[in-house]
């Protein structure tokens, strides 16, 4: 939203400060401004001529030697050499002095800091001087119709000579742009913006007055109105005007259009966007006589109609679409943009005019759906204050007159079945002071309250909004414009009115802090995948069809086919990171995730699925899979599992190596898997060297996580050592062997090590050799020869029954 300050000012009178105090209160007040530009910036100097002889230039074709009555404040006549084909005795021109400054050059182009203007000579011949075109102004032909396409601009000739060229222009002005949040609908409007103005500034608001206008007859004998969706046409007013005389708006009105970007056209044009930019309620003109049977019919489009746009484009509607219609065929899309077929043209008569509003919701899908957005569609899906409309046409048809565009007839069409009453909000000082931690008396509350006309209504206790403040609902909005007023910078530090509560995060999240802190500790990075992916990743992990992984949730209006699917594995996020890193030459890359997998109880969703935090790592470069085993177990006995952890070979995950990759099992339940990534899927993911990956499942070992730790104190007596070398099948694990050990050891096994392993000619085939170094300890005696004699004994026993033989 942008207004100039120029506006604002005709309705707030005795505002004066300058655009940077200006932007800053409204700030502090909550209407934000995010900035401003002057109009004059780089404007310097600049005065009214008038030529009063011209001479050709002896040197050039092309150039000519004017003499130019500037005033006697600013030297009297001045001679200025110009190529300007559009010159001649007698036009009054603006001119800038030696040593004034323009904003750009006559193409339009703009200059930092400007063009400052020096005399000088041209092709021998002084010059003082230099008259320009309105680009070399800051402007354009499009916001000064009457300014020539090439050439200098001309004033008309009841200016006077040597007066500031600058602000008969109307260009001394500071456009001020707004961010507008959208439950502030008034404020989309320049009466709204000079409110709050007037509010936080403590200046009196002074809105136009509107004077009833309209003859002796009735706008209801000319024009009938049907309204057949009231859901989305909650009021619809309409007023004729005839004897309608098209022609330029006033020079005051064009100014105020221009500085607001909008462009000018003709008188009954402007006034419908003046109207708008003034009370944010677009309105629309129809040629009386094209309207068929004089009835306007609201109602909705029918699917597969087909209707010819003001723009030229013929455009589908379906039953959606809410459109303007006379007795044979419609004349305008609601809200959006009127058509071909009503369109106003210099030779009409008579007008229709509509200031209606409509539902913001139906303006908003419909535009989206015809790809037609327009100023007007972009007010409306606002949803506007139905009570607004008839004041703006009041308005409308008032500067009609005023300007002599038309004579307009008495009386209105008005359809307005439920009217919108004003919203009330109990009044309750001590809460909105524990709201703001402030101690205002409730006339104080009440003053800033009436600021912005909210008022009491002491008969019930409420404090009562006008219908055009959409957002005042209950008392933490009636505290807002309390505090705003007031001041934010004034509201002092205090303590929460509550008792205090020690925060303290979940056990779970403490579970997953530990397990994080570990993979940074190892030299893991943390990874933020996305949780929606495409059904192609399966594909890439060589996930079987009939694997139940690949039933995944269906995401209703995904971002993309990539984005499809709610995750059922944690994969691919880590391996495309991995890729994006190996693409990228970024050698030991080691990446970590605590994210969410999402597997549904059924499909089509009944309820909602089973989601499941994985804590997921990855790698590639230095290191091998028990590198990653080792990281995995750190973690594991990080957050308390000092229990029997088993790898059981062949997961059987297809993604995985299937010689290298093993099931992470914990105390006989399956918590997780790791391994070396397949070959083919490190090619689909465009990763070149082998990469490894785990998964834990957190919710599956959950449960028998702790952080309690129990003290044991240095042990007394000396450990005793014994070396165990065998020959063992291969089929054997070391950690059948490592279990046997750990059971048969008993409380006097300390620890058991595995330091060599071999494989050669002096073992016979099918055996490997296998060589653990054992320690015992007691914590109450020291161990003699017999003790740990039967130890062995038992541990030996157990061992031969995997097959396995003392190595000679």
């Amino acid at each position: 939203m942008n207004t100039p300050l120029s506006w604002i000012k005709k309705y707030v009178p005795e505002l004066d400060c300058t655009p940077q105090e200006y932007m800053d209160a409204m700030t502090l007040t909550g209407t934000k401004v995010e900035n401003f530009k002057k109009l004059d910036e780089n404007l310097d100097k600049i005065v009214i001529g008038q030529i009063t002889k011209i001479e050709k230039h002896p040197d050039a074709d092309k150039l000519v030697i004017c003499q130019v009555d500037v005033g006697e404040n600013n030297g009297g006549t001045i001679q200025i050499v110009t190529g300007a084909p559009n010159v001649s005795e007698g036009i009054k021109v603006p001119v800038v002095l030696d040593g004034g400054r323009v904003a750009g050059g006559h193409d339009g182009s703009k200059t930092e800091g400007g063009i400052k203007i020096k005399k000088g000579k041209l092709r021998g011949i002084e010059s003082f001087g230099m008259m320009c075109s309105i680009e070399e102004l800051g402007s354009s032909c499009d916001m000064y119709p009457e300014a020539p396409e090439n050439g200098i601009y001309i004033f008309s000739d009841q200016e006077e000579v040597g007066a500031d060229a600058v602000e008969v222009l109307g260009l001394h002005d500071t456009v001020v742009e707004y961010e507008i949040t959208s439950n502030r609908v008034d404020c989309y409007a320049v009466l709204g913006i000079a409110r709050e103005a007037a509010a936080t500034f403590r200046k009196p608001f002074c809105p136009p007055v509107v004077k009833e206008t309209g003859n002796s007859e009735n706008a209801a004998d000319y024009m009938s109105l049907e309204v057949m969706d009231e859901d989305l046409c909650s009021r619809y007013v309409g007023r004729v005007v005839k004897n309608v005389k098209v022609g330029p708006s006033p020079w005051w009105m064009q100014r105020a259009l221009s500085n607001m970007g909008i462009r000018p056209i003709n008188n009954l044009v402007d006034i419908t966007n003046y109207v708008m930019m003034e009370y944010g309620q677009p309105m629309h003109a129809y040629d009386y006589d094209k309207i068929a049977g004089h009835k306007i019919c609201v109602r909705r489009a029918k699917n597969g109609e087909t209707y010819t746009t003001l723009d030229g484009v013929e455009r589908r509607l379906d039953d959606e679409i809410l459109m303007i219609c006379d007795e044979k065929e419609a004349v305008g899309i609601a809200g959006i943009m009127g058509g071909e077929n009503s369109m106003i043209t210099d030779q009409v008569t008579t007008l229709f005019f509509e200031a209606a509003c409509f539902d913001g919701t139906n303006i908003r899908l419909s535009s989206k759906r015809l790809g037609l957005r327009t100023d007007a569609s972009g007010i409306f899906e606002k949803g506007l204050d139905p009570n607004n409309a008839m004041a703006a046409m009041n308005r409308a048809c008032q500067l009609i007159e005023e300007m002599g565009a038309g004579e307009v007839v008495g009386g209105a069409i008005d359809y307005y079945p439920t009217k919108r009453e004003e919203s009330r909000v109990k009044f309750e000082p001590n809460r909105i002071n524990a709201i703001l931690g402030t101690n205002l008396s409730e006339k104080e509350m009440l003053d800033y309250l009436a600021l912005v006309e909210l008022t009491l209504d002491e008969a019930s206790g409420e404090i009562v909004a006008p219908t055009f403040r959409q957002d005042i609902h209950r008392t933490c909005d009636v505290a807002e414009e309390v505090a705003r007023f007031f001041g934010y910078d004034k509201i002092p530090t205090t303590l929460p009115a509550s008792g205090a509560s020690s925060g303290k995060l979940s056990y779970k999240l403490e579970v997953q802090n530990k397990l994080a802190e570990v993979a940074r500790f190892a030299g893991y990075s943390e990874a933020m995948t996305f949780s929606f992916e495409s059904q192609k990743v399966f594909d890439k992990l060589l996930i079987d069809q009939d694997d139940s992984v690949r039933n995944a949730v269906t995401i209703r209006n995904p971002l993309g086919e990539d984005y499809s699917v709610m995750r059922t594995l944690p994969l691919n996020g880590i391996l495309t990171a991995l890729a994006f890193n190996y693409n990228h030459r970024n050698k030991n890359v080691k990446l970590y995730e605590l994210a969410n997998i999402y597997l549904p109880k059924s499909l089509p969703l009944t309820e909602l699925p089973d989601e499941r935090m994985q804590f997921t790592l990855g790698f590639y470069g230095e290191g091998d899979f028990f590198t990653l085993k080792g990281v995995v177990e750190e973690a594991l006995v990080a957050v308390g599992l000092t229990g029997t952890i088993r790898y059981l070979p062949d997961a059987k995950k297809n993604f995985l190596h299937p010689g290298r990759q093993a099931l992470i099992e914990y105390e006989g339940k399956v918590i997780g898997y790791l391994g070396e990534v397949h070959p083919l899927v490190g090619k689909n993911y465009s990763i070149g060297e082998r990469a490894y990956v785990a998964v834990l499942d957190l919710p599956a070992f959950l449960e028998n996580t702790s952080f309690l730790h129990k003290f044991a104190g240095i042990a007394k007596y000396p450990a005793v050592s014994r070396d165990l070398s065998m020959v063992v099948p291969k089929t054997i694990l070391a950690g059948q062997i490592e279990e046997v050990i750990k059971n048969k050891g008993g409380k006097l096994l300390e620890n058991c090590k595995l330091f060599d392993i071999y494989e050669g000619d002096q073992i016979k085939e099918g055996y490997k050799s296998m060589a653990y170094s054992i320690s015992f300890r007691a914590l109450d005696h020291t161990l003699d020869d017999t003790e740990i004699s039967g130890v062995m004994e038992k541990i030996l026993t157990g061992l031969e029954k995997l097959g396995v033989k003392l190595r000679a």
